[in-house]
């Protein structure tokens, strides 16, 4: 007491430096709450942003998701239709392969014999050409006269002679005519030989001709039917080989479309890893901020209540020996002694801070649960996401696998017509070669035998007796 009177400015309390402590402590705590909460609301725009992002993402997929569906269902559609035309096609492939060997071995027969008959009828014409001209000679003539005396032949004997002259003028006109050596060499058989023989040789030419109309007939209606039935089937080919160019054209296209979303995919999938990645990293580092956050909000709380009781412990000690200084006169130079109206201020200051710091720290806590919590669901939506991704890959994968496959047999099925087609124009070719001429002259001819038939059975019947004017 002696030394409290005698040094009565000795007493500095520590109020002023608990206020200069907690005032810093004070500042500390708003700035980091401040950072904090700025930080916590960064994380919360790019977590919608996330989310609104990933939503539009699932929104695409899924419009995807139908459109393939959509397409997917088309394709089957074609894939059947192509399946049962390639089964037609195949057995009508069959068919026309075995009309074509059984076709060419006919007119390859038909093309030999017709050279034949040809080459047969060019050296029949040389050599009636060249008997004629011999048997028309004034040698030849003077010859007959004195081999067929006509003092020696019967009275009929003139008759007869008119009317092989008359047969043989006829058939000489129509041979000049129709330039025919057959009706030549039947004009110079008419004068020599006698009516029997000539006759039967006229009978023998009409059937003969006859029988070479019926031919003739008969190859005009096997070319016109060839003829028809390679426009038909080059007509059904061509409309084969555009419809499998339109398939090729659109397996094509199917494939590039697989090929595209299933490499988008592919793209999502890695950028969704990439976000997991650092989904996990903020998760990460705001878990290890909420960590120091929470740590130092709990030194604070450790702090200020070891301040806060080491004042309550001074207050509460020294407050029966104050109550006793209440009220009593000090030694002289002493004012009265009275309690420092501030501690208690500066204690409810200390109980504020560490309501706020651990208010905050049920914040944190809470703020930590929540983001958690998000990040748990964004990791669950995102996984789901990946692996719907990677389902569909495989199934596109599959897709476009058996679209490949469809587009080398298309491929396939399409050259394979081209062939046929080809195989088809060359036979055109070769019935032009050989129906043309007889289809272009084919009236004509037919005309001319009958012309020639005509002027048979006339010459015949003079032969016979017949007149005409």
């Amino acid at each position: 007491m002696s030394a409290f009177v005698q040094s009565p400015q000795s007493y500095n309390p520590g109020s002023g430096e608990v206020f200069g402590t907690l005032k810093q402590m004070q500042e500390s705590f708003e700035k980091n709450l401040a950072s904090a909460q700025q930080e916590e609301s960064a994380n919360q725009k790019a977590y919608l942003e996330l989310k609104a992002a990933k939503e539009e993402e699932i929104k695409a997929g899924q419009e995807q998701l139908d459109s393939k569906t959509q397409e997917l269902a088309e394709v089957d559609e074609k894939n059947a239709q192509a399946k049962q035309d390639s089964k037609d096609t195949k057995k009508s492939l069959a068919a026309d392969e075995k009309f074509l060997a059984m076709l060419k071995e006919k007119c390859t027969m038909a093309d030999t014999e017709w050279e034949e008959r040809q080459k047969t009828r060019h050296e029949e014409m040389e050599a009636v050409s060249k008997a004629l001209a011999t048997l028309s000679s004034d040698d030849a003539h003077d010859l007959f006269t004195k081999t067929f005396n006509p003092s020696l032949l019967q009275r009929d004997g003139a008759m007869h002679s008119e009317r092989r002259a008359q047969a043989s003028k006829l058939l000489t006109t129509v041979a000049h005519k129709l330039q025919n050596p057959r009706l030549a060499t039947l004009a110079i058989k008419v004068r020599l030989d006698a009516f029997t023989r000539v006759k039967e040789a006229i009978d023998s030419m009409v059937a003969q001709l006859v029988k070479e109309k019926e031919d003739e007939i008969s190859r005009k209606d096997f070319c016109e039917k060839e003829i028809n039935e390679n426009e038909l089937q080059t007509a059904k080919k061509s409309r084969e080989r555009d419809d499998l160019s339109a398939k090729v054209g659109d397996l094509e296209l199917k494939v590039k479309q697989l090929t595209e979303a299933i490499d988008s995919l592919k793209a999502e999938i890695a950028e969704d890893q990439l976000q997991l990645k650092h989904a996990g990293e903020n998760r990460e580092k705001e878990s290890q901020d909420f960590q120091t956050t929470v740590a130092d909000q709990r030194a604070t709380q450790k702090l200020l209540g070891a301040a806060l009781n080491v004042l309550k412990g001074f207050y509460d000690k020294k407050a029966t020996a104050l109550v006793r200084m209440l009220g009593q006169a000090g030694p002289e130079g002493f004012k009265e002694y009275k309690k420092n109206d501030g501690a208690s201020g500066v204690m409810g200051l200390i109980e504020q801070i560490m309501t706020a710091a651990k208010a905050e720290e049920a914040e944190a806590i809470k703020s930590e649960e929540d983001a958690q919590k998000a990040h748990e669901e964004f990791m669950e939506e995102t996984n789901g996401s990946i692996a719907a991704k990677g389902k569909d890959i495989v199934n596109k994968s599959q897709n476009r696998a058996k679209a490949e496959e469809e587009l080398v047999q298309a491929t396939k099925d399409k050259e394979s017509v081209s062939l046929e087609l080809e195989q088809l124009a060359n036979y055109k070719e070769e019935l032009s070669s050989s129906c043309d001429y007889l289809l272009n002259n084919f009236d004509a001819r037919q005309s001319a035998r009958e012309e020639e038939i005509e002027a048979l059975k006339q010459a015949k019947a003079i032969l016979s007796g017949a007149k005409f004017n």
